[in-house]
């Protein structure tokens, strides 16, 4: 059970602690989910503002404000940052508020390893982001961190990055033990796995891999620091290693990452349309399966990332047809999203607004990914802006988009306070027009031959590229609406009912057990009906 830090007040009486010890120590689910998310926020606004720096370089050709040196170092910290540093801290805060809730736990398994999965990630990054400040500059050598560039001609630096994503992985590890230990062992009376919310369900699914592959990262970058420093030749064809080597290793990590990161949204999203249709997932169990399958076919695609580095034909056509595969199972989940949808009597809150646009969007990153698995084609797409408007098609009206609807529908069940309806819809109308503004047109260059990862390019991209930029700053600026309807929801919003969501009954909540206020006694035990 969770250990409270007590603390006396004049007249003797114990209570929960206060202050900052009271965030330090938390045991609680609530408080740390609440960690995890605002820590990801501000790391949004850090990740953010390190694109803001590249986009602010790409508005038109030539050299404009930063050096080159620099510029690597904001790409590559931008992806850290983002994919480390946001998405996946997100998702854990999501389930640290969620999962014990929706299997009616009193709080998660193991509070204390909880606690500690948190403040490894603070050390981290800080860690990571010191790098930038030290005279030799941070990484340089894009979030992928190939070999030899990260090995033979990186900065000093990059043994503070190897120790930095050390710490992640331990955190991640840690955190998903945590959720497989409360899912398995602390489901209320009568609720089978058959009968668990598809967000638990993505959860389960999203730590098994994340135990699976950390391992993997944590290899691949331990070969590295000997390769560095200690002599070894794993990377280092002049030693008899083999640079190619680090791409399979990264990507067998790197791939089952890409599915860690839209598990969960898969997750929430699929919460969100079943309420705000008024009708119950369409096909719950074959949701689960897909998502199962998903997370399996993760493992087998991973050199689908390298077929330009001349590997064998048979090898090629395997990697193209397993990658392919792929697409049946996220078929099936769009299809029964739609299906729910369908007849159903849909009514567009905020969280509507971005689970739709999810759907929609998710979508068109599906087909980019689909056309970057043909093999002939893939030679031509390859390191083109092509690419880099596949994967932030995915991951922000993706991920990012399934967090935020996240954040709206489970705000007032978290404050007690409804969000402005009014600043959640222009809030996403704006992140809709500016997200498409600015990766949409990231195909066209990318199609066109634009390289990625270059400070400048040649004269006939220049139009498009300002458009670009002009919507990436306009996304930006719109999380900071963002953060202010979620601080006025928190200071000053109105207080939600107790259905939260007008007319849609059991649905979407139907699931979400009463949990016991922080430092209850826990002596009730929620049932499932």
């Amino acid at each position: 059970m969770s250990t409270i830090v007590e603390t006396h007040d004049h007249d003797g009486h114990h209570g929960p602690a206060k202050g900052l010890s009271r965030w330090l120590f938390t045991t609680n689910h609530k408080d740390i989910g609440t960690l995890y998310l605002w820590f990801s926020f501000i790391m949004l606004f850090i990740g953010g503002g390190m694109a803001m720096v590249i986009r602010a370089e790409l508005f038109q050709p030539g050299l404009q404000i930063v050096q080159p040196e620099f510029f690597n170092q904001m790409t590559t910290n931008h992806g850290l940052i983002m994919v480390f540093g946001v998405i996946m801290p997100a998702f854990v805060g999501l389930a640290n508020w969620m999962l014990p809730m929706q299997i009616g736990a009193p709080d998660m398994a193991l509070p204390r390893l909880n606690n500690l999965s948190f403040w490894l990630l603070p050390m981290a990054f800080g860690i990571l982001i010191s790098t930038l400040f030290m005279p030799e500059g941070g990484p340089n050598f894009g979030w992928t961190f190939y070999a030899p560039l990260s090995t033979t001609y990186a900065p000093s630096t990059v043994n503070f990055f190897i120790f930095s994503v050390h710490i992640m992985g331990v955190s991640s590890i840690l955190g998903s033990i945590n959720i497989i230990t409360t899912i398995f062992n602390m489901r209320a009376p009568g609720m089978t796995l058959m009968k668990m919310p598809l967000f638990v369900w993505s959860w389960l699914i999203t730590a098994y891999l994340l135990i699976a592959v950390m391992p993997v990262l944590a290899g691949v970058v331990t070969m590295m620091l000997m390769d560095i420093n200690f002599g070894t030749s794993f990377f280092n064809a002049a030693g008899g290693g083999d640079p190619v080597l680090f791409q399979h290793v990264f990507w067998f990590f790197g791939h089952p990452e890409v599915y860690i990161m839209i598990l969960p949204a898969f997750g929430i999203v699929s919460h969100i349309i079943e309420t705000f249709s008024r009708k119950p997932i369409f096909g719950y169990s074959s949701m689960v399966y897909a998502m199962a399958s998903i997370a399996i076919l993760s493992f087998v695609v991973w050199a689908h990332h390298m077929f330009t580095v001349g590997m064998p034909l048979a090898g090629e056509l395997f990697f193209m047809y397993s990658t392919m595969l792929i697409a049946i199972p996220t078929g099936v989940k769009v299809f029964n999203w739609v299906a729910t949808m369908f007849k159903g009597s849909i009514t567009f809150e905020t969280p509507m607004l971005f689970s739709i646009a999810f759907v929609a969007l998710f979508t068109i990153g599906g087909f980019s990914g689909l056309m970057l698995a043909i093999v002939p084609a893939d030679f031509q797409y390859h390191d083109t802006y092509f690419v880099v408007a596949h994967f932030h098609y995915v991951l922000v009206p993706g991920a990012l988009f399934g967090i935020i609807a996240g954040a709206y529908y489970w705000l007032p069940k978290w404050t007690g306070n409804m969000y402005d309806e009014f600043l959640g819809k222009l809030h996403f109308w704006l992140t809709f027009i500016s997200v498409n503004v600015t990766f949409f047109p990231m195909h066209f260059v990318g199609l066109a031959g634009m390289p990625r990862r270059y400070p400048d390019y040649a004269l006939q991209f220049a139009d498009f590229n300002a458009l670009i930029s002009v919507g990436a700053f306009m996304f930006g600026l719109t999380q900071l609406l963002f953060l202010f309807i979620v601080i006025k929801s928190i200071r000053t919003g109105k207080k939600a009912k107790p259905e939260v969501w007008e007319g849609a009954g059991d649905l979407g909540l139907e699931w979400t057990l009463s949990s016991p206020p922080p430092y209850h006694s826990f002596t009730v035990q929620p049932q499932v009906k």
